[in-house]
């Protein structure tokens, strides 16, 4: 902490002098549908009435400046004959980092003569980048990621905070979707299906505690919830199309940072002064190890956590029709949890006292992507890359009273996907266009799992295999026709084959979305949803008299039918109301042959995989529920969002009995808020606060006396997800600070995490060395400062 107040010091003394107080406003603009260069658009910056007027007019390749644009948050208006009209409001502009615009227009459908439309798509969430999402999307940037208080710069984090979605815990990013199990989200960078972006992210997971995408890096990005449209498959909850900005192409910019994601450096520009061709490049180290020097407790007894990150994206444009991305991002982590260090007097998330986990992982993602205009009205983009995990586990249990340790289990998981994207859009007319693509992906896999017991009397292999390959081919086409200004539709289909098991399935999707009156508008959206099993679930092995059998194998795609209602109102220019009812309908879920409470539905619960074995695709689930979010988008120094979701989720395993998912919290409240003040013209202070209410989990009881007998956590299966937790609360504040200097930005925030300390349970389990049950908690009161320079 000292440190970080002596280099603010060192800064404010370094550059309190003259200021000129403008800044550069670059970027190009391109058809929505089609991507190629908008000749002629004009770009205004609003001012107050008498000021001079602003601006600039796009050239061949689509590109503008505007120059001397005062510092602080600017709007602009942009025209074009033919096309509608667009605004852009509240775009931060610093002395330390120029702005780079990348706007999409509409064609018109009809002649605006006398009516002048506004789309605020910078500030409108719902208008995501995809424009065929009609119902349960909404797109966020990096500004959203620094301003929620919590967040940390984390999209997931980020996204729990809208409507439909829970946060699994404190100690992890998995999100919950409209009561999907968190393995049901899939991630998408630059196009690519890619794997967990998480560090001790598991391979078998889609969360973990701290991110490795680097929001500095992130560009405006989609988030969505249900309905999907074709272009995305293998997902029943939701999905995270992430993109990468490019690097400014004209100027060099540093940046350095120290947060609660990690020590971080920033470097990007173009390659020459005469090139166009741009590097984007981010460096992190954990500063975890600096927080518990600092004696900052953050649930992980005497284990530091060690982690690092590289993000990174080159841009070329190749003539005035095309460019090529190199883009990627490598991570590594590992931590050892020693059950002899754990101070009982406190509460761990991650280990106990009673044994000794050691983790490692790391995942590397990389992508080759060239995108060319192919005519005036035709796009297309071919993506290439590789992503490889690797796992390495291990664990021991210690016996009590003696504390010694023995081996009780250990995995090695190793899996490298090659993949292969090709998307091609073509703008009939101003009312029709037509979307197409297909994905292969090649993962080529190592699995071994063996778990330990009695001292090593017991010794069970639960996964085997090497150098086993699959293939899933994805394809989908997709129309969309507008009717009028108002009137929208869409619909398309989706073609899946899984080469493991031959399993083929064709999905329906559509869409209408009708606008009326004064920024009102109702949309359906349905669709046939499809999810391939984790791969570790079809290798497990069942012992046989003549050996292990993969009794797995042959499983299916766990399928739904998920419809959605939307109505939107724009009550102000700045004001959002929009209610979602929602059903979906799970079946062919994998479920044991005998008769059981298991339903592969409530995967994603705990860490690792599930080593079930002997499943059928016989199970089912529906979730159903109704979203509200009143949200007032920044504007005139504050915003709020508020966000309201009633839902029940329920399955149904092989004994045929209904019960609550593992992630059935009924209900969740979230209530956010920002204010931001002005002092001069060069401070910029602001206070951001969330509250969050959740209704408590239903989880399995334990069974003490089985327990205490084994000397080990036994659950009462036949009573699964019947008792319910209490409510989960929690407060987050956040301040922040940011001065704006003669070329650079410094900006300095506390993020105070649950504020009041509220004990939230995160698991009740069994000590075998005190033989009771035990409750323990989640995230105590966690201070996390953040220091920012960018010149």
């Amino acid at each position: 902490m000292k440190a970080l107040l002596l280099a603010m010091t060192f800064l404010f003394a370094a550059n309190l002098y003259a200021q000129d107080g403008t800044q550069t406003i670059r970027g190009t603009i391109r058809d929505e549908v089609s991507k190629s260069s908008v000749i002629g658009a004009s770009v205004l910056l609003i001012r107050e009435a008498g000021a001079s007027p602003v601006g600039a007019v796009t050239d061949v390749r689509g590109d503008f400046v505007i120059a001397g644009v005062p510092m602080g948050r600017q709007s602009f208006q942009i025209t074009m004959v033919g096309y509608e009209p667009q605004r852009l409001s509240n775009i931060v502009v610093t002395a330390g980092k120029e702005v780079v615009l990348n706007v999409t227009l509409t064609e018109a459908v009809q002649n605006l003569d006398e009516v002048m439309v506004t789309a605020d798509r910078k500030n409108d969430k719902t208008k995501t980048n995809n424009e065929l999402s009609l119902v349960s999307g909404r797109s966020f940037n990096v500004d959203d990621t620094k301003r929620y208080a919590g967040a940390l710069g984390d999209p997931s984090r980020m996204a729990a905070n809208f409507a439909g979605v829970v946060s699994g815990d404190d100690s992890r990013n998995d999100i919950v979707v409209r009561g999907n199990s968190p393995s049901g989200t899939l991630w998408q960078l630059e196009g690519l299906n890619i794997p967990n972006p998480n560090h001790f992210g598991s391979f078998a997971a889609t969360g973990g505690p701290v991110s490795m995408l680097n929001n500095n890096v992130l560009g405006k990005s989609d988030f969505l919830t249900g309905a999907f449209p074709s272009q995305y498959g293998n997902a029943l909850a939701a999905v995270f199309d992430l993109q990468l900005r490019e690097g400014n192409n004209q100027k060099h910019e540093l940046m350095g940072q120290v947060g609660f994601n990690g020590f971080e450096l920033g470097v990007e520009g173009p390659f020459a002064k005469s090139s166009k061709a741009s590097f984007l490049l981010n460096y992190r180290y954990s500063t975890l190890g600096l927080f518990k020097a600092l004696g900052l407790q953050f649930g992980t007894g005497t284990a530091i956590p060690d982690y690092q990150d590289l993000n990174f994206k080159v841009a070329v444009p190749t003539g005035n029709k095309g460019k090529l991305t190199l883009f990627g991002i490598t991570g590594s982590s590992d931590v050892n949890f020693l059950g002899n260090e754990v101070d009982t007097t406190l509460s761990n998330m991650y280990g106990t006292e009673n044994t000794n986990t050691r983790v490692k992982y790391g995942t590397n993602i990389f992508g080759l992507g060239y995108e060319h205009n192919l005519t005036p009205k035709t796009f297309a983009k071919l993506t290439l890359g590789m992503s490889t995990t690797r796992e390495r586990f291990s664990g021991d249990s210690i016996s009590n009273p003696a504390r010694e340790a023995f081996l009780s289990g250990e995995a090695k998981y190793n899996t490298s996907k090659y993949s292969a994207v090709l998307n091609v859009r073509h703008k009939m007319n101003a009312k029709s266009s037509f979307y197409g693509g297909i994905t292969i992906d090649l993962l080529d896999f190592d699995l071994y799992s063996r778990s330990i017991y009695q001292g090593g009397k017991i010794d069970t292999v639960r996964a085997n295999v090497s150098g086993e390959k699959t293939v899933l081919t994805q394809a989908y086409a997709q129309w969309k026709h507008r009717f009028s200004q108002g009137l929208i539709f869409t619909t398309g289909l989706r073609f899946q084959h899984y080469s493991l098991n031959n399993n083929v399935v064709v999905e329906p999707r559509a869409g209408l979305q009708y606008a009326f009156g004064t920024g009102q508008s109702v949309s359906v959206g349905y669709g046939l949803n499809s999810q391939a099993q984790n791969i570790y679930t079809y290798f497990v092995q069942t012992p046989g008299e003549s050996g292990s059998v993969r009794t797995n194998k042959d499983l299916g795609f766990t399928k739904s039918h998920h419809f959605v209602l939307s109505y939107q109102n724009r009550l102000t220019e700045n004001l959002l109301l929009k209610i979602e009812p929602y059903y979906q309908q799970l079946f062919d879920v994998p479920v044991e042959r005998r008769a059981s409470a298991y339903s592969a539905l409530n995967m994603g619960a705990a860490f690792g995989p599930s080593d079930r074995d002997s499943l059928v695709n016989s199970g089912s689930g529906r979730n159903m529920g109704v979203e509200l979010t009143l949200e007032r988008y920044f504007n005139k120094g504050y915003y709020f969002l508020l966000t309201t979701s009633l839902f029940d989720s329920k399955y149904k395993g092989s004994d045929k009995v209904e019960r609550n998912t593992a992630f059935n919290t009924k209900y969740v409240l979230n209530v956010l808020g920002g204010k931001e003040f002005r002092f001069g013209s060069n401070n910029i202070v602001s206070a951001n606060i969330k509250t969050s209410f959740v209704g408590g989990k239903y989880i399995t009881p334990l069974n003490l006396a089985a327990s205490r007998a084994r000397g080990a956590a036994v659950y009462d299966e036949n009573r699964a997800y019947s008792l319910r937790q209490s409510a989960y609360f929690r407060t987050d504040i956040r301040f922040s600070y940011r001065r704006e200097m003669r070329r650079s930005t410094m900006e300095f925030s506390m993020d105070l995490q649950n504020v009041t300390a509220r004990k939230n349970i995160f698991q009740q389990t069994y000590n075998p060395r005190t033989n009771e049950l035990v409750n323990q908690y989640q995230q105590p009161f966690f201070p996390v400062p953040y220091f920012r320079y960018t010149f």
